[in-house]
């Protein structure tokens, strides 16, 4: 399938009348049980990638070229959709974020996000004008080839302001991007808030809010548009892994060696299209 068509794909599920889920793959294993189980679209993590790599995420650890090869890694295996979690663009300038913009469409990406985060730990949110210049330049390149998500990550920083957020996810859908994200508001008031700030563009959220998991239905009675997971699928497999190590600790090896099927990974990885 084409890289425009998986656009289409991508678009047409934020057409819908009701929310989706993206989940969000680590590896080719992860991704090819994601579509075994249905999802019709996949996110890469930014978060999950850097530390399957022994890396912190947000502070540039991760080259664009390495997101690049492991997004177009998800994409191959599956065939699905497959949205990119870029952070920032990977650049210093507009057109370094609009060169990253051009390489995911080039590497079969359906969607792609933008971050207004800078990777410095002392000033880790870009100034505003500089943010929604980064996201006007990736609009350009992405218009009719790629969903292009523009994104805050006020919250996340410890900056839990609001109207901030709010100006920058309208700015941001005024420069041209199809989706607008704020990962983790403060709770369900401000993400109401946020849907009706940047309607009719639709809302991505991760999993729920500051204050816990939300509910999908919930979720979609707010009028959040798609729902990824972030991290937290790579978190729940590690959760299950330390579970294992205390089993093997304590010398119990059935417990400790309980999983999937190495068989059924075979199946679905000889069923993948090769590289």
């Amino acid at each position: 399938m084409s890289q425009h068509d998986l656009y289409e794909r991508f678009l047409a599920l934020h057409q819908r009348p009701n929310a989706f889920v993206m989940p969000n793959a680590w590896d080719g294993g992860s991704a090819l049980f994601m579509k075994e189980a249905g999802f019709e679209s996949l996110g890469t993590s930014s978060a999950a990638l850097a530390a399957s790599l022994g890396r912190v995420d947000g502070r540039h650890t991760v080259s664009r070229e390495e997101h690049l090869a492991h997004a177009q890694l998800l994409t191959r295996i599956t065939g699905l959709p497959v949205n990119g979690d870029f952070e920032d663009g990977y650049g210093d300038t507009p057109d370094d974020v609009a060169a990253t913009v051009k390489a995911a469409i080039d590497a079969g990406l359906a969607g792609i996000g933008i971050e207004d985060t800078s990777g410095n730990p002392g000033k880790p949110i870009r100034d505003f004008d500089e943010a929604v210049a980064r996201v006007a330049a990736a609009a350009k390149v992405a218009k009719g080839k790629i969903v292009l998500t523009g994104r805050t990550d006020n919250y996340l920083h410890g900056r839990p302001d609001l109207d901030d957020t709010i100006r920058r996810l309208t700015a941001f859908a005024d420069v041209g991007a199809d989706v607008l994200y704020a990962p983790y508001p403060s709770d369900m008031s401000h993400v109401v808030a946020i849907v009706k700030a940047v309607a009719p563009k639709p809302v991505n959220l991760v999993v729920g809010t500051m204050a816990g998991t939300v509910p999908l239905a919930e979720l979609q009675a707010a009028g959040v548009k798609r729902v990824s997971m972030g991290a937290s699928l790579y978190m729940r497999m590690l959760g299950d892994l330390r579970r294992a190590m205390e089993q093997l600790k304590a010398g119990d090896l059935a417990k400790g060696a309980e999983g999937a099927s190495f068989g059924e990974l075979v199946k679905l990885l000889t069923a993948a299209p090769e590289a």
